[in-house]
């Protein structure tokens, strides 16, 4: 460079070569960038998409941040590079992103498990019903092809490092194009990719704001859970059930729009509950249990701070009143 070379550069030189570089052009925007550059990652700064966002519109979900040890990682990789092997292998890359930014999808909603691997092996105790086929169906036996064992797997990293694949957005459904399940009318298309038809919850199930959980890095086995005579009722959830429950359980309540008599019942119950039981103390050691019990984390011994000593009843007092 031009500011590199003895005896043409002088203070704030860089700056004044850079100027030749042309302005980018009006409009310009992430997506504009090169395949290898955009990430498709964003800031959590981003305004919130509209509440009132038409069916169909893409919301973009937040970066995956991906915390843990390091055999908790080593779990969620193998996991999600199932998900995407298993479901999607042959897929186009775009195919096996979106597969992947649904998983992902749903470690963040509060409907489904928060890590990797509950998610993608929800309901694998069952011989059907499993939210991921190839979990109970016998998938597992069959050995994965190397090359594209590791083509899953370089799409599995890039989704745990924060790539987020935009086209799909919010989506936390899919199917594939030659059958129909039954819940699919009651979601919105986000769109097709190969053989798959991706779907958002509608309401807010499906908006940014309720893709609010935490994700903790503690990972499960990356194995399918064991064969139950009875699963649990939670291991193949319902989709429209659960965003109806989710709807239920963030509904507004305003309590000045309530009756009166429904106002006052609420403020006199506030922070009481007449129904519960107080839960009995726990079973303290013995040396504990000698020195008082619970009584001694009950702050009963704490001296009143209504009452001053004698030795200082007079701070603050004149010794004489000034002349």
């Amino acid at each position: 460079m031009p500011f590199e070379t003895p005896g043409q550069s002088f203070p704030g030189s860089a700056f004044f070569y850079l100027q030749d570089v042309p302005d980018l052009p009006a409009g310009y925007s992430d997506d504009d960038l090169p395949p290898a550059l955009n990430t498709g990652a964003h800031w959590d700064g981003e305004p919130a998409p509209d509440a009132t966002d038409a069916p169909g519109s893409r919301l973009v979900a937040r970066p995956f941040t991906e915390i843990g040890s390091g055999i908790s990682k080593a779990r969620a990789l193998r996991c999600l590079t199932m998900a995407v092997y298993y479901e999607a292998a042959n897929e186009s890359t775009d195919g096996q992103r979106a597969v992947a930014q649904v998983v992902l999808n749903r470690v963040a909603h509060p409907s489904y498990p928060d890590n990797v691997c509950g998610v993608v092996f929800q309901g694998s105790e069952r011989q059907t019903g499993c939210q991921f086929t190839f979990t109970c169906d016998g998938s597992l036996n069959r050995q994965p092809m190397v090359v594209k064992w590791n083509r899953a797997a370089a799409v599995a990293q890039a989704a745990l490092s924060g790539y987020v694949y935009r086209p799909i957005g919010l989506a936390t459904h899919y199917h594939a194009t030659y059958v129909l399940p039954y819940w699919a009318s009651s979601l919105d298309n986000v769109g097709t990719i190969g053989l798959h038809t991706f779907y958002r919850w509608r309401g807010a199930a499906g908006r940014l704001a309720a893709f609010s959980d935490v994700y903790r890095g503690s990972e499960p086995i990356a194995a399918p859970h064991p064969r139950t005579a009875a699963p649990s009722p939670d291991s193949a959830p319902d989709p429209v059930m659960l965003a109806r429950a989710y709807e239920a359980a963030h509904k507004p309540t305003d309590s000045l729009t309530a009756s009166p008599a429904v106002a006052s019942r609420a403020i006199a119950g506030a922070g009481s509950n007449s129904s519960a039981a107080p839960s009995p103390p726990p079973a303290y050691a013995q040396s504990v249990a000698a020195r008082g019990g619970d009584r001694i984390y009950q702050a009963n011994d704490l001296p009143n701070s209504s009452n001053v000593k004698a030795e200082y009843a007079n701070s603050g007092r004149w010794i004489a009143q000034p002349n």
